[in-house]
This record gives structure tokens, sequence and C-alpha cells, in this order.
């Protein structure tokens, strides 16, 4: 199988960690090797409930045995994507109330982006530097790190960046601007929180100029932060809200939701101004239903939080430096990217799988199932601690500087 891996299917980097899967439950995936391995990082986010949760398996259970996939979307009314629309509208406040389902968290952004051209009559796109979208031409095109743009250039015109929390930038969002895409949390630089009431200033000049906020909640939402949406942290409302990763349980899926006056823009003139053939499909909906009902209808929101403190508390140690984000979505700022490096591969090696950021190398990722216990917390944390405590201990007896 591995060797079977590495020739017929594309890789994404030269050395992949290449761990053949046979099982995967709650909190756990388990390798072909049946070797266990407690889940700190939940596909990136994207299994909010963890593995194989009831709820969602009996979802697609269930709709499995009535249709798949029956038209393009938007043309059948299919009961799943209906009723998870509904409910996104009645948890997100007003005006975002008519959502557009996609595929994946990247086309929901191609959709906003879109979208924003559309409302506004105007092309200029305004990003933050170190950000991250997606990595098909336009997400790309809002990134905010050449070193991974260059190669595919020329990507989409008039876009440019500005420096995320830095408020004298926002002169440059003007008359000319379609709209303002920011990570509502920056992931890929490092879970970098909005300060001083930075997404307010944007959205205020936003509103100034006639310019739409779109946040991108593809990392922090579904009850990542304590909140339904991370922009439900900092008093503000978007007028496009993107979303993805953790909606469908695991299953592949992205939405972005708007007022229906701008919505409904993409329907004439011209018609069909955005389309996709497998959105809302039926099964995914039923899924990424099932996963919005069990996250708002469980303490599972608010216990994040105390989840995070449970983190915070046991993860002291010489070699970390910081810990950057807010409930379940955080990062472990060590003191090198080559620490970093041990961390990942040494924690693997000892049954926790932790992972890396974009555009951060000294970051390591903790984003676990929400559904993750307080046992399993220590459990993972003690790996850590004795993967870091190895390494101090190697260091100084080779009076290498931390």
């Amino acid at each position: 199988m591995k060797k079977d891996f590495f020739t017929y299917q594309a890789q994404t980097t030269p050395h992949p960690l290449a761990m053949e899967i046979s099982h995967a439950e709650g909190s756990y995936i388990f390798s072909a090797e049946n070797k266990k391995y407690l889940d700190f990082v939940a596909g990136v986010s994207a299994c909010s409930l963890g593995h194989k949760h009831p709820r969602v398996v009996n979802a697609i259970k269930e709709q499995l045995d009535k249709y798949l996939h029956v038209m393009v979307y938007g043309e059948y009314i299919q009961k799943p994507a209906v009723e998870l629309t509904k409910l996104l509208a009645s948890l997100l406040p007003d005006p975002l109330e008519k959502t557009y389902l996609t595929n994946s968290g990247t086309e929901a952004i191609e959709g906003s982006l879109k979208l924003a051209r559309r409302v506004t009559g105007r092309s200029q796109i305004i990003a933050a530097k170190l950000a991250y979208h997606g990595n098909t031409m336009g997400s790309m095109s809002v990134m905010g790190f050449e070193e991974r743009k260059q190669a595919f250039r020329p990507l989409i015109p008039d876009i440019s960046f500005i420096t995320f929390n830095k408020k004298l930038d926002l002169q440059h969002i003007t008359n000319k601007t379609a709209g303002v895409i920011l990570e509502t949390i920056q992931g890929g630089a490092g879970f970098i929180e909005p300060i001083n009431g930075y997404l307010k200033e944007v959205k205020k000049r936003c509103d100034e100029v006639g310019a739409l906020l779109i946040l991108d909640e593809i990392q922090p939402g579904f009850g990542r932060t304590g909140k339904l949406f991370g922009f439900q942290n900092y008093d503000i409302v978007p007028d496009i809200v993107v979303m993805g990763k953790g909606m469908g349980g695991g299953l592949p899926i992205g939405a972005f939701t708007a007022s229906t006056e701008m919505m409904d823009q993409l329907q004439d003139n011209p018609k069909l101004g955005h389309i996709t053939t497998f959105g809302g499909n039926p099964v995914i909906a039923a899924a990424a239903l099932a996963t919005l009902q069990e996250i708002t209808e469980s303490d599972l929101m608010a216990a994040t939080l105390k989840k995070e403190k449970l983190f915070r508390s046991l993860l002291i140690h010489p070699l970390i430096k910081e810990i950057r984000g807010t409930g379940l979505m955080l990062a472990i700022i060590t003191t090198s990217a080559d620490i970093t490096n041990e961390i990942v591969l040494r924690c693997q090696d000892k049954g926790l799988i932790l992972f890396w950021l974009l555009f951060e190398p000294k970051a390591v990722r903790i984003t676990p199932p929400l559904t993750i216990s307080e046992e399993e917390i220590h459990i993972g944390c003690q790996t850590i601690l004795e993967v870091l405590n190895g390494i101090l201990d190697f260091k100084s007896s080779n009076n290498d500087n931390i």
C-alpha cells in the first residue's frame, strides 16, 4: 500500500507522514499495524465531533437509503440542504440569512470574492499579509505569502494587502474596494487573534466607503472558539461569512452566507452567477446538519473554553514561548522551527498526532475534536512534555542553545 501511495497518488510535499490508516473512532486514529494514536489535530480542524460520531454516521446512513446526487445545485428541493441552510440562518445574526453550499472552503472563498465584485460593481479586493484562504486561483490570489504563489502567477488582478491588526493600513480601503477579506483569526500565520477592536474598525471603514467585509471562518467556525463562529467573540457582523472544515463532521463541505438581497444577485445578470454540481450534496448536507445540531444542542462550545484553560495549565515548559489562539484552536510556539519539527515527529512515534501551521515554522497545531475528554487532554499533554523534556535533556548534554 505504501508503495502504491507514492506511485499513484499525487503528493503535496516531498515527505508526507505516510501513516496507513485502518480505522478511526472518537479521539483516536488506528494505523494498519493497529497502533492507537490520540488525535490532537482532528483532520486539521475538520472533524469537530471526532471520528465516526454516531449522530453523524446515522444521518449519513439514513440519507444513503433515500437518494444521493440527483441534480446540480439549486434546481431541486433537497431536504437536507434546505434544513441545513434554515438552521444556519436561525443561528447567524441579521442580515446573514441566505447560504450557498459548496464542496470546500476554498470554493466558498471563490464564491464570496465573486459576490463582493458582483454586489459593489468594483474590482479591488484587499486581503491580509500572511493570510491563507485556500489554494484555488482566486483563493491563492488573496493568500498573503508570496513564496507559495510565485510559481503560479499571474493570478487574479487588483489584489492589495494590509497588515492584520494594523489600523493605520485601513486607509487603503477606499471607494474602489469591492471587499476586504480577512480570517477572523489568522490560521497559517500562527493563530493570530484580532486585538484592540481591530475587526470593528475594519467594518466601520468598509461601511464608510461601501466595501464589503468578508470573514473567513473556515478554521474557527463551528464552535472551536467557544462561539459558533469566531466573529461572535468580537462584537462584529461581517457582510459575508465563509465556512468549511468543521462544518461537515468529516465530510467535504463549505459555504458562504450573506443577506438575501446580496445573495440573490448571483441568480441573474448573468444567470448561473455561481454554480456547482455537487455543492449541497444530500449525504454531506445531512452530515453537516447533524454536526451543527449536535454542537448547538450540547455543551461542547462552552466546554472548549474550559478545555483551553486545561491545555494552558498543563503545557508549561522552557521550550514553549507562548500558546496562541482561543478555545480549541491553539498553537504552541516553541523556541525554534527545529524543536517544532521534533515535537510533531516524536509525538507521532509516541502515539500522539500533532501538526504544523503553514507560515509560522515555530508553531505546533493543537486543534483536537470538540468532543475530546479532559482525561485525553492530560494524556496528550503528558506526551508533549515527555518529548520536550527529552529534547531539553539532549540539548543540555550537548551544550546546544535552546
